[in-house]
């Protein structure tokens, strides 16, 4: 799969990493500067290589959004047209310092997303996981009991795309259901980050759903 990664932050730069470790095609793109972005391509030891947020769109079969807030219509533009593209969103609607949603209850980021680019796919995922635990997640690969991920979108192609990443990065897939449900999955992404970052133990936390039949 070609996957384009908008944003070099701590999530983009893992992610991207993992998925060219996972054998996709990866373009990492939208850095202060260009020596950022080839040092991550050399560093993720697979098919990846540096472009600007237009190349890493172009032919991509997946988007990784994964910028602040504040800088969505800025990379958005950059990337040009994204028309008939999956858009999986790690992108939490916070304010300025990080301290809270800006978007909540009646709509959610990824919905306020979607508006933003209506002719493409937007999922919600990867969100709900802090970035230092997804290399140890690769690296496990668990055949069971994998911690699981929840993602929601409303197109079915796209939560596909999403279902594969999601898997090849070393989670459970859990489909949470149409792309509104992301009013659910963004404060809970609080929750996690407020357990890793402030709870004992460290930030290296996931998290599991299981059912228990009667």
């Amino acid at each position: 799969m070609r996957v384009g990664i908008l944003g070099s932050g701590l999530m983009g730069a893992k992610l991207g990493t993992i998925f060219a470790r996972a054998g996709h095609e990866v373009v990492f793109s939208y850095a202060r500067s260009t020596d950022k972005l080839k040092k991550l391509a050399r560093d993720a030891q697979g098919n990846a290589r540096a472009g600007t947020p237009g190349e890493a769109g172009k032919n991509a079969d997946a988007i990784l959004l994964a910028v602040h807030w504040s800088r969505i219509d800025d990379v958005l533009k950059q990337a040009g047209d994204v028309s008939g593209k999956a858009i999986l969103t790690c992108s939490l609607p916070m304010d300025a310092d990080n301290t809270k949603l800006i978007i909540a209850n009646t709509s959610s980021g990824a919905e306020e997303l979607a508006k933003k680019v209506p002719r493409a796919h937007v999922v919600a995922a990867f969100q709900t996981v802090p970035s230092e635990v997804l290399f140890g997640v690769f690296e496990a690969k668990r055949k069971k009991n994998r911690p699981s991920l929840v993602y929601c979108g409303d197109n079915e192609k796209a939560k596909d795309v999403a279902l594969t990443l999601i898997h090849d990065t070393g989670f459970e897939p859990i489909d949470a259901g149409p792309l509104h449900i992301a009013r659910y999955t963004e404060p809970f992404a609080l929750l996690v980050a407020q357990l890793a970052y402030e709870g004992e133990g460290g930030p290296e936390l996931a998290y599991r759903f299981e059912r228990f039949s009667t």
